[in-house]
């Protein structure tokens, strides 16, 4: 099972998703799930946002080794799901033939007028944290609703 996270540049949002979901699955012993992240406008090996960067570090987690990938139809089509931050990459990934593979990642979670992450590229610390949060209450329901149809 392969889980794509997709945003705009690669940087803040898909990548901290990324690891976050890697913990969550690791949490639950799902080492089965392998999980990738790719942007539909991403600068291709471009390292995570220095915000994105230090609200990772403040959690445990490394982004250091992270570099962008720009969204394709090959990486599109490689996922088994693929879950995105916005409506505009949904369509994109629609686009690049995901289908009904993909989901925006706030209403697979099962959120209704939160469903959509805000982008915090530019802004303070402060507004990735937030994001930070926000993502992993959103990813936090995105793993149950995933382990409940692909139990182990």
């Amino acid at each position: 099972m392969r889980v794509l996270f997709v945003c705009s540049g690669n940087t803040c949002r898909s990548p901290l998703a990324q690891a976050v979901f890697r913990r969550l699955l690791d949490e639950v012993g799902r080492s089965d799930i392998s999980v990738a992240s790719a942007g539909t406008g991403a600068y291709e090996g471009a390292p995570a946002s220095e915000g994105a960067y230090l609200v990772a570090l403040e959690q445990g987690l490394d982004l250091s080794a992270h570099r962008a990938r720009l969204l394709d139809r090959d990486l599109a089509g490689e996922a088994d799901l693929i879950l995105t931050m916005g409506r505009g990459h949904l369509s994109r990934v629609d686009r690049l033939g995901g289908g009904d593979r993909a989901h925006l990642l706030g209403e697979y979670a099962g959120r209704g007028p939160e469903a959509e992450v805000k982008d915090p590229f530019g802004e303070d610390v402060e507004a990735y944290r937030a994001t930070l949060v926000h993502l992993t209450e959103l990813l936090a329901g995105a793993r149950d609703r995933l382990l409940a149809e692909r139990p182990s």
